[in-house]
């Protein structure tokens, strides 16, 4: 990754490295990428095996988000920081054309290390030019997104035939609100799917992350599947809650704040590697497809597409 790239240690300076190699512009992190096409780690659970992210870290503050970890490689924390400093990669689109132009035509992952329709976009706009470098060369590829600024791009993405996957975890405001304050509601987000597919995008749901004993009950995941179909999404990708090194610590500080009685459950629950329990995510995950089978939709990851590697390019003679 270009962060790892980027030496820690300056004798002369101890501030964090972010801050000594990048420009400050109205509390954005404007920072020059040296590659952009980055493997994705496991703990993101998506089908994908590398992605480009526009953005790193990401105001919608949500606790257990995998990609809390990659602040660390900046100078940063995996928590505070990770909401409140967000770096943006301006040179992002021009990087991408040039290393795309060597890619062997697997599926792009966009927005993994932050959201790529969160606010910052609204002044970067980095996403229309990261959609034509992608629908030029001919890669495909599926956004991941909490935000509704996407709508703005919904046409480029609908001819590029690009696919979108919106998070909702779950529809209880109360959840929400306490481990996703910076995200739009969950009713925004079902409205935006359906705005999605309104607009000829084809769109599914990441119900990801469910919360082990706090939004994993029966009825919480049928009223969740239910309106899920009711906003028109093709499919659903039900994703179990992961406490990699990242955001475990951020995650669990939380609840033993807000839940102490779960604190010990949790800690029985999930594995070293923060890995819940394996008979625990098939228990999930069955209940999540039995109910989309009776509401009629897909579930589980697509399998990712590949598009034709670009023509090597003749040699003169």
């Amino acid at each position: 990754m270009a962060w790892d790239a980027l030496s820690l240690v300056d004798a002369a300076d101890d501030r964090p490295l972010i801050e000594r190699r990048a420009v400050v512009r109205d509390g954005v992190y404007e920072l020059q990428a040296r590659t952009v096409i980055e493997r994705v780690p496991p703990a993101a659970g998506i089908a994908q095996g590398w992605a480009v992210s526009p953005y790193r870290g990401c105001a919608h503050a949500c606790l257990g988000c995998g990609a809390r970890g990659a602040h660390r490689k900046l100078g940063l924390d995996e928590g505070r920081d990770f909401d409140t400093r967000i770096v943006a990669r301006p040179n992002v689109a021009e990087r991408l054309r040039a290393e795309l132009a060597r890619w062997d035509g697997q599926e792009l992952a966009v927005g993994v290390g932050g959201d790529c329709y969160q606010a910052a976009e609204e002044t970067y706009r980095l996403m229309p030019q990261v959609i034509a470098a992608l629908a030029g060369s001919g890669t495909p590829f599926t956004v991941y997104t909490k935000g509704p600024l996407v709508l703005r791009d919904a046409p480029l993405l609908a001819r590029a035939g690009a696919r979108v996957a919106v998070s909702i975890a779950f529809v209880d405001e109360r959840i929400r609100r306490a481990v996703e304050p910076g995200a739009p509601s969950a009713q925004a987000r079902l409205e935006l799917v359906s705005a999605l597919v309104e607009a000829g995008v084809r769109c599914r749901v990441r119900m990801a992350p469910v919360l082990p004993l706090l939004s994993d009950a029966a009825d919480q995941l049928e009223a969740t599947v239910r309106r899920i179909a009711a906003a028109g999404a093709h499919g659903v990708e039900p994703v179990v809650l992961a406490l990699p090194p990242g955001p475990r610590g951020w995650y669990l500080r939380w609840l033993e704040q807000a839940h102490p009685h779960l604190a010990g459950r949790y800690e029985e629950l999930y594995d070293r590697a923060g890995l819940p329990s394996p008979e625990y995510e098939r228990r999930i995950t069955g209940q999540i497809a039995q109910l989309c089978r009776a509401y009629r939709m897909e579930c589980g990851a697509p399998e990712a597409a590949r598009g034709e590697p670009p023509a090597a390019q003749l040699a003169l003679v």
